[in-house]
Formats: C-alpha cells, sequence, structure tokens
C-alpha cells in the first residue's frame, strides 16, 4: 500500500512507449513525470561517449575491423526495421561498437547507444541469425524504454521507503522496506523486460530476414557456458526451460515475417 501511494505521489503516469507488433507487446507502462525521454537520452549519449573513450585510450575499442563491420551490418538491418514498434525510432542517432572484454556481455542504453563485447562473440561463436537475435534483444529493452521505466520505479520505491520511515521512525524499517521493494517490485519487473525484450527482438530479426529460430540456439549455447560463472547478460533473468519455450513459441509466431523477408 505504501508503494501504491509513493507511485502516485512521484506522479507516475501510463506511457505508450511503443505499439505491439506481430508479437503482441501490450502491458501498460508508468513513467514518472520527473525522467524524461529526452533527459535520459542525453545522460545516455555523454555516459556512452565516456565510455567509447576510455576504451579507445586502452586500445579495446573496434579493435577487429572485420568483426566491426560484421556487427555494424547486422545491426543496420535490424535498425531498419523499428518503426514497427515506434516510427520516432527511426530518427535516433544509433550507434553500435565492439569493446574488447572477455564478459559474455551487450547492452544498449536509452536512444539506441549499443555495444557488444568480444567475450560474446568468442565464447558463443554466434552465427548472423544468433548475433541479430542478442542485438535485437538489446535494442528492444531500448525501444520499450526499459532502463526509464525502473529509474520511475526506484523513485516511487524509494519514496514509499521515505514514507514508511516517517510512519514508524525506525531505520530497521527502511531495510525491510528496502528488501521488499526489491522482491516485490524491481525483480518481477526485471523479468518482465526480459520477456519483452525476448519476443520483440525475435521478431525484429524476422523481419529484417535473419531466422527467429536462431534465438533460442544462441540461449542455449548461453545457458551451456562452462566455468561455473553465469554470464553477465544473463544476471537478471537466467537462462531455464519456460524462457526456451517461450522463444520458441515467439519464434513460430513471426516465421511468417521471416519466409516473407526472406524471399528473394
Amino acid at each position: 500500500m505504501v508503494l501504491a501511494v509513493a507511485v502516485l505521489a512521484s506522479g507516475c503516469s501510463v506511457v505508450q512507449t511503443t505499439a505491439g507488433g506481430d508479437i503482441g507487446i501490450d502491458r501498460k507502462q508508468y513513467m514518472a513525470s520527473g525522467v524524461s525521454e529526452a533527459a535520459l537520452q542525453q545522460e545516455a549519449s555523454a555516459q556512452y561517449a565516456q565510455m567509447l573513450s576510455q576504451a579507445k585510450a586502452q586500445k579495446a575499442l573496434n579493435v577487429d575491423a572485420g568483426q566491426t563491420q560484421r556487427v555494424r551490418n547486422i545491426a543496420q538491418r535490424l535498425i531498419r526495421q523499428v518503426g514497427v514498434f515506434r516510427p520516432d525510432a527511426q530518427s535516433w542517432q544509433w550507434e553500435i561498437n565492439v569493446l574488447h572484454s572477455d564478459e559474455v556481455n551487450a547492452w544498449c542504453m536509452p536512444g539506441g547507444k549499443m555495444a557488444v563485447y568480444t567475450g560474446l562473440i568468442q565464447k558463443i561463436k554466434p552465427t548472423d541469425a544468433e548475433l541479430a537475435a542478442i542485438i535485437g534483444h538489446e535494442m528492444a529493452h531500448a525501444l520499450r524504454e526499459h532502463a526509464r521505466e525502473r529509474v520511475s520505479q526506484q523513485m516511487a520505491a524509494g519514496l514509499g521507503l521515505a514514507v514508511l520511515s516517517a510512519v514508524t521512525g525506525s531505520g530497521a524499517a527502511m531495510d525491510l522496506g528496502q528488501n521488499l521493494s526489491e522482491v516485490m517490485f524491481t525483480l518481477p519487473g526485471s523479468r518482465t523486460h526480459e520477456t519483452e525484450a525476448d519476443r520483440m527482438g525475435v521478431e525484429l530479426a524476422a523481419r529484417a530476414g535473419y531466422d527467429p529460430h536462431a534465438a533460442v540456439s544462441l540461449w542455449r549455447k548461453m545457458a551451456q557456458l562452462g566455468g561455473g560463472s553465469q554470464p553477465e547478460i544473463l544476471s537478471t533473468h537466467p537462462s531455464s526451460a519456460t524462457r526456451i519455450a517461450d522463444l520458441e513459441q515467439a519464434a513460430a509466431r513471426v516465421e511468417p515475417l521471416y519466409r516473407q523477408a526472406a524471399k528473394p
């Protein structure tokens, strides 16, 4: 109840970030009025530029020209399909670079600033279609403005903690409230985000002419990585039989789009 009051007090409102596409993404999203899309994209651009500068200084930026071109070619095919979910994203300043790192990871910031780590390419050894699945997945996070949604949630949760502390006068209550917020509010949201990104990424790949079933083989490869350490990219949503089953259903649903796009 405290969190519900906090959501209202923080000025959250329903926002329609994307159309549903053929995959049917229609969940209502709540964004805080104090967290604008433009401000978050501006901050993302600044942070991205700083990261690229650091990577360049460390000689870790696009060290393999062929590898970088391959990633960019795949990304460009996917970017041409973003209008199906949100036409305004066609005018974003999309950018993708390859960073030299052992991490199995990739990401896309608000506004379309992306990176793929060499660890993902070297350890997963993805086909072009599998690489399209992971890049499309990360692009979907930006299209749905998941980062902005999480920031809004954190603002609401922080206000809820302040209210709870004021009511109880107890510092211990703040710790309890924090744990409750993470379990009941933040964590379920992140799983929802990953599922949405999976499904939207599959559709983007299919529309770009990449076999959507490659998403299934990709996440199986992720799950099979040895060494007892989970890839960073799976930290919020571990690969599982449930996820694989959902991807299989999503791939089957958008397969006609792939067949249409793949026609000569």
